[in-house]
């Protein structure tokens, strides 16, 4: 498509925008009245209107039948897992029963690796990315040493070569290669927090499963941004959180992909809890563990139901705009706001931007993240002080992330004009 720089392109594209009434379902953060830019959805999405009367439900549903609530009224909550599985296996391309909903996204890495890190032998190694989030480095850390290994010689960091900010798709592949006889799992993020780098999912997969090693990936920064195909990929194993993208709310309830092949593998160990149990059974209370079918069987304890209200409010959202809606909308958001802030580099009189999101659309969603080579944290305080939220990055990289589902191009261009105006 060709772009233009001006305010009335902009708002042209908006007026043509088949989403553009979705943007009026959220919540947008005002300062003295005035609507800011906000361009944060990659730390924390905005709070849909219905999320309040969603919780409240939940809660008339509590004050009307205490605990009888779980099997009586409009809602019940033994069953509301089912409202929620639907709408996630579209968005991360999954079949329903491989998703699950529950706890957060570290807890539920933990619990993925219990089934499937299986160090035997030489075969001790995970493969993953250098600066991965520092909680997914952590997980890896203390589950290492759970298994009683030392993490220096155990996880192999695949890092950017020399002078370069991203990683390589063929050294992922090379260092697969060459410890395929020693690795028992690739750990990848979907996209990386730091960089906004979306990684080759699929063949990250593929090269996994031929070393003989499992494939699993955090994806915090992808889903609710970017096409994902776990089902078809092979993928083993995801986890994502729903407080960005999805819109969920702060410490929103997370959730995990189990491919269905492993579903009946009773060779795979687990951790184990009540709410995991047979539903049709759970109730008898009997001793030994009998997994619900599906991914829901790796749950552990009754879930928060505020949690889940919050998440299927903005899970509706998602299912009334449509997937491939949302998908195109935020490939044009995403490219016009490259074109713009290209325009805007390539014009100045001293170079004063370096992307380190590949410019390369299939290697990046929403996220643009921009070293700073020159008063970068002032630059930040100024567009603050201009009504515009994005996100700083010690030591010096400004982080934004304009959603389709309540951003505008008449935002991003004003963004672009005010970051012109401060340089």
């Amino acid at each position: 498509m060709n772009f233009e720089n001006s305010l009335r392109f902009a708002k042209e594209m908006d007026d043509n925008d088949p989403l553009k009434l979705f943007r009026k379902e959220f919540i947008i953060p005002s300062v003295n009245g005035k609507e800011q830019i906000y361009f944060l959805g990659n730390s924390l999405g905005l709070q849909p209107k219905k999320t309040e009367n969603a919780i409240k439900e939940v809660l008339n549903q509590w004050s009307a039948y205490g605990v009888e609530g779980f099997f009586k009224g409009d809602k019940p909550w033994l069953y509301a897992h089912d409202k929620l599985t639907k709408p996630l296996a579209a968005i991360v391309g999954a079949l329903p029963h491989e998703v699950v909903v529950m706890n957060q996204l570290t807890v539920n890495l933990h619990l993925m690796l219990v089934s499937f890190y299986k160090p035997q032998g030489e075969r001790i190694k995970i493969i993953c990315e250098a600066k991965a989030f520092p909680s997914d480095q952590y997980m890896l850390e203390t589950h290492v040493r759970h298994h009683t290994l030392n993490p220096r010689e155990t996880i192999i960091e695949v890092q950017p070569r020399n002078g370069e900010h991203t990683i390589r798709t063929e050294d992922i592949l090379n260092t697969i290669e060459k410890h395929k006889d020693e690795t028992a799992l690739v750990l990848f993020s979907g996209i990386n927090y730091y960089t906004g780098q979306l990684f080759d999912i699929a063949a990250i997969t593929e090269a996994a499963h031929k070393a003989g090693a499992v494939a699993g990936f955090d994806l915090a920064h992808a889903a609710g941004n970017i096409d994902l195909s776990l089902h078809k990929w092979n993928v083993d194993f995801a986890c994502w959180c729903s407080y960005k993208y999805l819109n969920s709310g702060p410490g929103a309830i997370g959730a995990v992909f189990i491919h269905e092949k492993h579903h009946e593998d009773h060779s795979l160990s687990r951790f184990a809890g009540w709410w995991g149990y047979d539903q049709a059974t759970r109730f008898k209370m009997d001793k030994g563990f009998k997994p619900m079918k599906g991914a829901e069987g790796w749950q552990l304890s009754t879930p928060s139901f505020i949690l889940y209200a919050s998440h299927k409010a903005a899970l509706e959202i998602f299912e009334r705009a449509g997937w491939e809606r949302i998908r195109t909308k935020r490939s044009l958001l995403n490219n016009y706001l490259w074109y713009s802030l290209k325009n805007l580099n390539d014009t100045a009189s001293d170079k004063i931007i370096e992307f380190i999101t590949p410019d390369s659309e299939k290697e990046r969603g929403c996220q643009v993240s921009m070293l700073m080579l020159k008063r970068g944290r002032e630059i930040f305080n100024e567009l603050e002080r201009n009504g515009v939220m994005v996100d700083w990055r010690e030591p010096d990289v400004i982080r934004l992330a304009p959603v389709p589902l309540y951003n505008s191009f008449e935002e991003v261009w004003k963004f672009v004009d005010i970051l012109k105006g401060i340089l």
